[in-house]
């Protein structure tokens, strides 16, 4: 049996990534902007991009998954970001929180049932962490449920959940007893159709539009033992197993929509003539290209050292903070700074740039708002939390 080389393995990284740009640029790029109205990725292309095995990420091969390492799944993330960061979002999801918990915390049946056709595309899958007052405040949640024989009953409800249009089945947490705080959660995978849950999706988001994302109700959903993920009372540690992952995807989604707002504000900037010569010639023009410039190259390096340090096998919580607000602060700013270049054009549907904008507002919330980031990030500096 021959072994794989480095020579051989960057290739095998150089080709994945080579082909979700070729695809993206081919078959996202012509359809994004009908698509982003619609609030709605088309099956078809969903079909395609399994039936091409990108959603595998870094989910082990035995499993289903591309078993990629974290370098390469960061580099696949930013490529297709850069024509429609909400499907670099999809094709990061089964490495995230649904099928990190699985794979990590779940027997064999469940990654079988769950897991593997994850991996593969065949089904998504839909995390209910958030509620409406609990926020970021994962061990505040008022989700609760109860022993029922030998199943669950659940009770409560969750926001800002995504996939719900979508998904097969939904991996939530809810307490016993919430003055037990962290120690009384535990984690349920449950069937769509399961009687009692609902799925209601918002409408006319500000960005993040082709994802189905909203409300979800729990209303004395009866569940059986095998719904529960881990061992019962052990459910923070559940919804804690991706974090850095999903950071780590946040951050590296950031990038590639930054990347496309300088390609973008370069190609305008070039063409673009006003008094007798091209925007490109004014210094103000030229600051603009220049931060982004910097902004990408500095936030790509931070999501390089993010993706070494979870190779390694550690927890990166810093970092992983670190890049996660630095990129999507990057994004929010060069896409600010895109539609100034762009004019009057920047907020008109022919460009992207503004597309870009709204997504990248929301990328500065999701995964834990900056402002939270910037509290965490002080914190362990000063060494008043473990980094």
């Amino acid at each position: 049996m021959k072994m794989r080389t480095d020579n051989d393995a960057e290739s095998h990284s150089k080709e994945i990534v080579a082909t979700v740009g070729e695809f993206a640029r081919r078959e996202l790029a012509p359809r994004v902007q009908a698509y982003d109205e619609a609030e709605e990725i088309p099956a078809d292309l969903l079909r395609r991009m399994s039936e091409l095995g990108f959603f595998g990420g870094v989910v082990a091969e035995r499993w289903g998954g591309l078993g990629l390492d974290y370098l390469t799944f960061a580099a696949m993330i930013e490529e297709v970001s850069k024509v429609d960061h909400a499907v670099g979002t999809l094709l990061s999801m089964p490495s995230g929180l649904v099928g990190a918990s699985i794979e990590g915390y779940g027997d064999d049946a469940q990654r079988e049932q769950w897991l593997r056709p994850l991996a593969a595309g065949e089904i998504f899958g839909a995390a209910g962490v958030t509620e409406p007052g609990s926020g970021s405040d994962v061990a505040g949640m008022q989700t609760t449920y109860a022993r029922d024989g030998d199943g669950f009953v659940i009770n409560g409800s969750k926001a800002w959940i995504s996939n719900l249009a979508i998904c097969s089945f939904l991996l939530t947490f809810a307490t016993s007893d919430r003055e037990l705080g962290r120690a009384g959660i535990s984690a349920f995978l449950i069937p769509r159709d399961t009687p009692g849950l609902e799925l209601v999706p918002y409408k006319n988001k500000l960005g993040f539009r082709p994802l189905s994302t909203g409300d979800v109700f729990l209303t004395d959903v009866r569940v059986g033992p095998e719904a529960l993920l881990g061992e019962e009372g052990k459910g923070f540690r559940v919804a804690m197993t991706a974090v850095e992952r999903g950071r780590l995807g946040v951050a590296a989604r950031s990038v590639g929509v930054a990347q496309a707002c300088l390609e973008d504000s370069t190609a305008y900037a070039t063409d673009r003539v006003v008094f007798d010569q091209p925007i490109a010639d004014f210094q103000i023009v030229q600051s603009k290209i220049t931060d982004m410039a910097v902004g990408v190259r500095t936030a790509r390096a931070l999501v390089r050292e993010c993706a070494e340090a979870l190779e390694r096998g550690e927890r990166a919580r810093m970092l992983t903070s670190m890049a996660k607000m630095y990129a999507s602060d990057v994004a929010f700013r060069s896409a600010a700074d895109a539609i100034q270049i762009h004019g009057a054009y920047g907020i008109s549907p022919d460009y992207r740039v503004g597309r870009f904008m709204r997504d990248a507002k929301v990328l500065q919330i999701v995964e834990g708002s900056n402002d939270l980031h910037r509290a965490l990030i002080a914190e362990m500096a000063l060494g008043r939390r473990a980094s």
